[in-house]
């Protein structure tokens, strides 16, 4: 069964004048998480694309940057989109109740931030309002201003992205600890360690571009140490 048919299923059992946000309290358990991951960076997306006012003509598309959404099943994503932003839920309800699935910190929030700021960047652009938007989500799922700064500074195309910044070390931190940090972050970055967390293979392409940013960070740091 393929993660688009449970969502389409998960929809359809969303009682009359229920909320799309109630069906975080339904998928907790770990096989649902990978629904629970897939709707929710959809249901933030349109929550953040309301919020900037920047709506494109095809609401999926920015999407497509992170999924791969069969044609049969882009009236689903459609249909989450559209629920997301007539919901009057504020962003944070939503925010709160996926932050609530897991532990403060939690890499699978990390992994869903990325998605949100790859949808965000879909466009060319970063705004001021999704900046606001994506650091306030990143404060309630319990990651640090310091780790939001690193997530940014591998998708935001302002300029290019401070090493340090991007293995959340200082220039002051010894080689021997830096190559620690990169190595467990190339770890966390594998495909398997990311499906065991509940990413759906549709979103697993992430990883490759944490990892490119990764590594270019890693021999930037690691040359400049030899000089």
């Amino acid at each position: 069964m393929s993660i688009w048919t449970r969502i389409s299923a998960a929809l359809s059992a969303l009682a009359k004048g229920e909320s799309l946000s109630t069906l975080f309290d339904r998928l907790r358990t770990p096989p649902e998480r990978s629904v629970a991951f897939t709707i929710a960076v959809i249901a933030l997306g349109a929550k953040m694309a309301k919020a900037d006012g920047h709506v494109s003509r095809n609401e999926v598309a920015a999407f497509r940057s992170v999924f791969i959404i069969p044609p049969s099943e882009e009236a689903s994503a459609a249909r989450i989109f559209n629920l997301a932003r007539q919901d009057i839920a504020g962003f944070d309800a939503y925010a709160r109740k996926i932050a609530a699935m897991f532990r403060p910190g939690d890499p699978v929030l990390v992994d869903l931030m990325e998605g949100l700021l790859h949808i965000a960047v879909a466009d060319g652009a970063y705004h001021a309002q999704e900046d606001a938007f994506l650091s306030e989500v990143a404060r309630i799922f319990g990651l640090s201003p310091r780790s939001f700064a690193c997530l940014r500074a591998r998708y935001v195309p302002d300029s290019p992205p401070d090493p340090y910044v991007v293995l959340e070390v200082t220039p002051e931190t010894p080689l021997d600890q830096i190559r620690a940090k990169y190595k467990t972050a190339v770890r966390e970055t594998h495909p398997d360690r990311m499906a065991a967390r509940g990413v759906p293979p549709e979103a697993i392409k992430l990883a490759s571009e944490r990892l490119v940013s990764l590594n270019r960070a890693w021999e930037e740091i690691s040359a400049a140490r030899a000089a």
